[in-house]
């Protein structure tokens, strides 16, 4: 019997990441595309998808009748069920069937998913969360994503939008939010909560390494590591401020849903994990009722970049 594969993509505003599965579950090839090129319609972010596919199949060697189906996670609301992005905040994709055009072209089944909870799946079969029934993931990138596990399933709520712990409010008066809220966990401790904070500094005279990382935007999470290295105070305070409403948020989801542990990931976390989690750790007693903060372990993601892609592995075994 001839051998198949899956495929599993994460769909970002700025980049496709794609990767080959063999049957053994092992990564064979791997493919990253700018999907700036997609321009501004929902079919050109499609044909960019297609592109990475077919791109992927060609230069891989292998051929399409041998994909078994193909896989995402893409930022926004989703309704997995139907395969229909409902809405995406980085993409332009409003109440749209990415579904039926892939499975068209290739001949085979296609599932996507709300990145983070793919992503948190990805790590609750083969990472941080192997051997636990009931996680609470916060990824920290760009903006906030959450991610529930509920006795051994994802849990995304009522029509397909729930686990936004990004969007918990922590400070009514606080910053605004890209979501039109004030005081959102995002608008402290995202990256763009962190470049607002340093902006503000700047503004006023501070000096910082921090100066040229923000020139184009939203800093590199690499940029805010090196920052910290070199010991930049505008930098610490922006991480320490981070850290601060990601302890109190972090003791909200322990009272909430008492998991067994919670998983911290995305791209920040990822470059500067073995600063965040310590300084997380150091205030969330605060938070927590004791009785529950007692059964709750900690934990940086495992996947490294690649949650979201092993959590599409995970949405095609488990169909």
């Amino acid at each position: 019997m001839a051998e198949t594969y899956n495929i599993c993509l994460d769909i970002g505003g700025t980049k496709i990441l794609g990767v080959i599965f063999n049957n053994k579950k092992e990564i064979i090839y791997r493919l990253k595309k700018k999907t700036k090129e997609a321009g501004e319609s929902s079919q050109n972010v499609e044909e960019v998808i297609i592109k990475v596919v077919e791109e992927m199949i060609d230069k891989s060697g292998i051929k399409t009748s041998q994909i078994n189906a193909i896989a995402a996670g893409a930022p926004g609301v989703i309704d997995q069920a139907k395969g229909i992005v409902l809405f995406s905040p980085n993409l332009p994709w409003r109440n749209y069937d990415i579904r039926k055009p892939i499975e068209k072209k290739f001949g085979t089944r296609f599932y996507i998913g709300n990145d983070v909870n793919v992503g948190v799946l990805g790590e609750y079969k083969y990472g941080a969360g192997k051997g636990y029934k009931n996680i609470v993931g916060l990824f920290v990138g760009t903006g906030m994503g959450g991610g529930l596990i509920l006795d051994g399933k994802l849990y995304t709520g009522h029509q397909f939008k729930g686990a936004e712990y990004g969007h918990m409010i922590l400070d009514p008066e606080g910053p605004l939010c890209g979501c039109g809220q004030r005081g959102c966990l995002e608008a402290f401790s995202s990256k763009k909560g962190m470049t607002a904070y340093i902006n503000e500094q700047i503004a006023r005279g501070r000096e910082t390494l921090m100066k040229d990382a923000l020139s184009a935007g939203t800093f590199r999470s690499k940029a805010l590591k090196r920052a910290l290295a070199a010991g930049d105070e505008v930098a610490t305070e922006a991480v320490d401020r981070a850290c601060h409403y990601l302890s109190i948020a972090t003791g909200n989801l322990v009272n909430t849903f008492s998991p067994e542990v919670i998983i911290y990931g995305g791209g920040v976390i990822e470059a500067c994990g073995d600063i965040f989690l310590p300084k997380i750790l150091r205030e969330v007693d605060r938070y927590c009722m004791p009785s529950i903060r007692e059964t709750v372990e900690f934990k940086n993601a495992a996947l490294g970049d690649d949650p979201i892609l092993y959590g599409a592995l995970s949405m095609i075994m488990d169909k």
